[in-house]
């Protein structure tokens, strides 16, 4: 399809673009939009498994098979020795008693043959050279009969010439390769791999490597959408980032078509905003299919037919991109490779969160996994679209179909794994408040126990005490300040986990204050200064928060006075990236979190940040391995180093609590 036709087009239908980039055509529910797909590509002639190739072997893995293979070779190819030993004719051993020893000649009745020696004619068996005494004047005695036949590998046991060795469609394995090999075969047929071409649009677009100005963005969802394309078996390249402009579109889809792909993936531009001509493109050109499926995240999908070739519209939020990818392009790589859908393993996990979901749509959540007192438990990650972590940290995805409201905490809800059972099983989960250098812990856990990872899920030091109470995490976090005992965590610990016996471990010491911007425009010096200036606070529950409460109170100052009290982040870097970013003027949190970012900080306390752990998971192998690491001396010595941070009392228990 020539480009200057694609150009022509576009342009002539400028007017159509715009009035319709506003417009979801329709919300299709997800098997309609796969049903709509299908039959488009059946009509195309382009539905079924793609042609073959011949490579070699040594090129073969992963690949899967165009035809049946069939053995050019039997294997083994003759006779052969299937132990150490002589060969005979079992029929000049039938004479061998244990109390009357037969004599056999060698080089005559009996010949010398180590394992996968080609019998000597007129020999059927093999007797083990353990089992033979050898005579000075060249004979063996032997004192059993053997059988004909005995440790003999006969010609074609493995294979023989013409049997099938491997079906169609099969996906090569280490072992197949083995068995070509072995059966005659240099090369083998397979299935060429689709071919996508990948098409990333947006002005506001940098490539990785570059450092984006305000308001660039990287682009990194080809990234992600090539390496689940070649994970799943085809093959995907990506064009240069292209302008989100007609002309530009045009240009690119006329090239790209050009090359003759199997699949072209437009990435972004399927919304309805006004930068969007995807589905206006499509419509000019060929036929749009699809606009807007019914799914969580990922609505804006577009489904459309150049020709014959298969367009999809990617929506431009990452997590909603990633999921596109597992919906809809991977499943149809494999059906062009002949593989069967690759339906990840499946557990069924109570959620520890209330979960809403849209009546309408097929809802999709990406999930921390952990067994906790023999309960496998899906703790629901950030949902936000654009939330790139929560694809790196999740553990597998829980799928809430169509026409459910949601779950409630401690409903059951199906979740396809994204790591191995026994990896899940193996994890930690760490609730409650956030601390940078957690991060640091679970790496030299794992330097010390690759099988054991820890997850940490920031819900502020409250909300870490409460889920212990519910038993949804292995330990929790804590830095609450009670100002009425002056000490730290136990009130907390003895009024919410009451009659829960538990540990309470010093993680660190670390420096709490005000962070602020470079240079300090403000003039700020103590909590009284930041009356009427723009305030970031954290959650509720949050210790940080309790701290702050209570040095207003200390400086007779009331919430109502501070500006933006009620701006809440989960951790101390959202602190301090909301206060370079010129949201707030100031804000509480880690001195770590503040030069992490290049800000200015004051100190005003240092804290005892604690680990409380439940008598139920203290005397676990993963709790014992995690304990082992913390009073190590290489993590103490790590964490010491941390500006704000001090490690003296690192691992020491403060005391058991029988709450």
């Amino acid at each position: 399809m020539p480009a200057a036709w694609l150009i022509s087009r576009l342009c002539e239908s400028t007017v159509t673009l715009m009035s319709k980039r506003h417009i979801y055509l329709e919300d299709l529910p997800l098997d309609e939009a796969r049903a709509k797909l299908r039959a488009a590509l059946r009509t195309a002639g382009r539905l079924g498994p793609l042609p073959g190739e011949t490579i070699a072997l040594a090129d073969a893995l992963g690949r899967v098979t165009a035809e049946p293979v069939r053995a050019k070779l039997s294997s083994p190819h003759y006779h052969c020795a299937a132990m150490d030993g002589y060969a005979v004719a079992a029929a000049d051993t039938r004479d061998a008693r244990e109390t009357q020893a037969l004599s056999l000649r060698l080089g005559r009745r009996a010949h010398p043959v180590n394992t996968g020696d080609p019998l000597p004619d007129n020999t059927d068996a093999v007797i083990m050279i353990e089992n033979v005494d050898e005579t000075e004047d060249g004979c063996i005695l032997i004192y059993a009969a053997v059988a004909p036949w005995q440790h003999v590998r006969l010609m074609g046991e493995d294979m023989v010439t013409t049997e099938t060795v491997l079906q169609v469609n099969h996906q090569l394995r280490p072992v197949d390769l083995g068995a070509l090999a072995g059966c005659g075969h240099a090369t083998v047929l397979v299935r060429r791999k689709p071919r996508v071409a990948i098409i990333p649009t947006g002005g506001e677009l940098v490539p990785p490597g570059r450092r984006p100005e305000r308001g660039q963005l990287i682009e990194y969802n080809s990234l992600i959408l090539r390496a689940q394309i070649r994970e799943a078996g085809g093959e995907a390249s990506a064009s240069e980032i292209v302008d989100d402009t007609i002309d530009a579109l045009s240009a690119a889809l006329g090239a790209t078509l050009n090359s003759a792909p199997d699949l072209v993936l437009m990435l972004s531009g399927s919304s309805a905003g006004s930068h969007d001509f995807t589905a206006g493109a499509l419509e000019a050109l060929g036929e749009l299919l699809v606009h807007g499926i019914a799914v969580r995240p990922g609505h804006p999908v577009i489904i459309g037919m150049i020709g014959t070739t298969p367009i999809i519209g990617v929506p431009g939020y990452p997590v909603s991109a990633a999921l596109t990818g597992e919906l809809l392009i991977a499943p149809l790589i494999r059906r062009w490779l002949g593989l069967s859908r690759d339906e990840p393993v499946t557990v069924e996990a109570i959620s520890t969160r209330k979960i809403v979901s849209p009546l309408g749509d097929d809802d999709f959540l990406r999930v921390a996994l952990a067994e906790i007192d023999g309960q496998l438990l899906a703790t629901p990650l950030q949902r936000g679209a654009g939330v790139i972590t929560s694809l790196v940290q999740a553990d597998g995805l829980a799928h809430i179909p169509r026409f459910h409201e949601g779950v409630d905490r401690g409903d059951a809800m199906r979740v396809s794994l994204y790591r191995s059972l026994s990896q899940v099983k193996s994890a930690i989960m760490v609730m409650g408040s956030h601390d940078p250098m957690l991060d640091l812990l679970a790496t030299h856990l794992r330097l010390f126990s690759p099988a054991r990872r820890m997850i940490s899920v920031n819900v502020g030091s409250l909300g870490g005490l409460i889920a212990l109470r519910r038993g949804e995490a292995h330990l929790a976090g804590s830095h609450l300040f009670d100002p009425a005992t002056a000490t730290y965590n136990l009130p907390f610990i003895r009024k919410y986990l009451r009659g829960e016996p538990c540990q309470l471990v010093t993680f660190a010491q670390r420096e709490q204050g005000l962070i602020l911007p470079p240079g300090n425009p403000r003039g700020i010096s103590e909590i009284a200064d930041i009356r009427g200036l723009r305030y970031v606070n954290r959650q509720r529950g949050a210790g940080t928060r309790v701290l702050f409460d209570h040095l207003l109170e200390q400086h007779d100052i009331a919430s109502a006075e501070i500006r933006g009290y009620e701006h809440e982040e989960y951790t101390h870097l959202g602190v301090a990236a909301a206060v370079s970013d010129g949201i707030g003027d100031c804000g509480m949190g880690l001195r770590s979190a503040a030069e992490a970012m290049g800000l200015d900080f004051i100190g005003m306390t240092w804290e005892r940040f604690d680990l409380v752990i439940p008598a139920r998971s203290l005397e676990t192998e993963s709790l014992q391995a995690l304990l082992t690491v913390l009073r190590g001396a290489d993590f103490k010595r790590e964490l010491g180093a941390q500006s704000g941070y001090r490690s003296d009392e690192t691992g020491k228990t403060v005391e058991p609590v029988d709450a």
